[in-house]
């Protein structure tokens, strides 16, 4: 066998193609409003490694946090103005647009009842949990969201650990309750620990992800992303079909 591969050449690994994907929806490219970029520099420097990656548009999606991250949507859409004129001004080929990554608390279920919430695509809206415990009252959550109008994109379902001794069952109760999930590529790195590598890549395996994400905070999460393409669970990838494309 080493003889055979030594003349033919081992067979090249397909990477996972991001360009198919064409749109980013989970990102924190507003420079100095919550723990991703912290300079126009920086977010510059990120889109321009989107677009090398094949990317078309990126919805960026700040944190709104009620103890960390008071963002508003004027606040939000403030800076995306500015860094939509710097895209313009340095004639970078890409779409840039916000959306907010939700927290879950107290404060944000008074923002459904009162506010008009930021989302994308179809009015999908992007939370998270704490990564702690398992939140209370999930159910009731996703009844209030759906009774406003709201379609629910929880953002990286696999570092919720307190899901793992469940195996895939959760994901699959929350999407038959019409929530959708949404990936992190680089949880499939091991960048985030092998567990939560691990609850990845039982998404994938049993094909329960709908939209997929970089979470992009910083350059160097797009590199680590480009250096793990051939990795088996990102060639998986190939062959499922996501969300991501309709929101061009």
């Amino acid at each position: 066998m080493g003889l055979i591969k030594s003349v033919f050449g081992a067979k090249p690994k397909t990477p996972l193609d991001l360009s198919a994907l064409k749109v980013d929806m989970h990102s924190h490219l507003i420079p100095g409003i919550d723990d991703g970029s912290q300079s126009m520099d920086h977010t510059i420097g990120m889109l321009l490694r989107f677009v090398e990656l094949g990317y078309r548009k990126v919805i960026t999606t700040p944190h709104i946090m009620s103890d960390y991250y008071k963002n508003t949507p004027e606040i939000i859409h403030s800076g995306l103005e500015e860094v939509r004129a710097e895209v313009k001004r340095l004639n970078i080929p890409i779409e840039v647009d916000a959306a907010a990554e939700y927290f879950y608390d107290e404060e944000f279920l008074k923002l459904i009842e009162n506010e008009k919430l930021l989302t994308f695509g179809d009015s999908e809206l992007l939370f998270e949990f704490s990564f702690g415990a398992k939140p209370n009252n999930i159910d009731e959550l996703i009844f209030k969201l759906k009774t406003k109008g709201y379609k629910p994109v929880l953002a990286h379902y696999e570092r919720y650990l307190f899901f793992l001794d469940e195996g895939i069952e959760p994901a699959r109760k929350l999407r038959e309750n019409g929530v959708r999930i949404q990936m992190n590529l680089n949880s499939l790195t091991g960048h985030y620990g092998s567990a939560i590598k691990r609850q990845a890549e039982m998404l994938v395996d049993s094909e329960l992800i709908d939209y997929l994400g970089t979470d992009c905070h910083r350059i160097e999460h797009l590199d680590i992303l480009e250096s793990n393409l051939t990795r088996k669970h990102f060639r998986k990838l190939n062959e499922m079909k996501f969300l991501n494309k309709n929101l061009i």
